[in-house]
């Protein structure tokens, strides 16, 4: 089987909204122009809707809420932020058994959020993940 690979569209794509994104941000992952809405400490959980909805053995991306949440093996969430720690792109998928960020092509286990494959410096922070009526609740910080 061969490796999904990003397309040169994608890959130029992905370039220019990172060259966007570090120019209007200054290049500073620190910087409070993004409305610390993924830095903030959440007040409480954040319901993200069915667990059914994650597949065993894979993942799903919830981009707005900067969240992916994985089931390494039927009825094991885990969650963790979908900002990969190299630059900051957020992540865009699941696939055999890895996060993928097609930015520059880190990969990250689902059981873990350890850094399989680099530029990535380190593993993605892992959220506190409950599943509550069904719904996945998931609580940062």
């Amino acid at each position: 089987m061969t490796e999904p690979t990003a397309s040169r569209r994608t890959v130029l794509c992905c370039a220019a909204v990172a060259l966007a994104g570090a120019t209007a941000a200054g290049c500073s992952s620190s910087s409070s122009s993004s409305g610390g809405k993924e830095e903030a400490k959440s007040s409480g959980p954040i319901d993200l809707g069915p667990a059914a909805d994650v597949p065993v053995g894979g993942g799903k991306v919830y981009r707005e809420q900067a969240v992916v949440v994985t089931q390494p093996a039927a009825g094991e969430y885990k969650a963790f932020s979908a900002k990969c720690t190299h630059a900051g792109c957020l992540v865009n998928g699941v696939v055999k058994d890895q996060i993928q960020c097609l930015c520059h092509g880190s990969r990250f286990g689902i059981a873990d959020g350890a850094v399989q494959d680099g530029p990535a410096p380190k593993p993605l922070p892992a959220y506190q993940v409950a599943v509550q009526n069904g719904n996945l609740q998931v609580t940062k910080g």
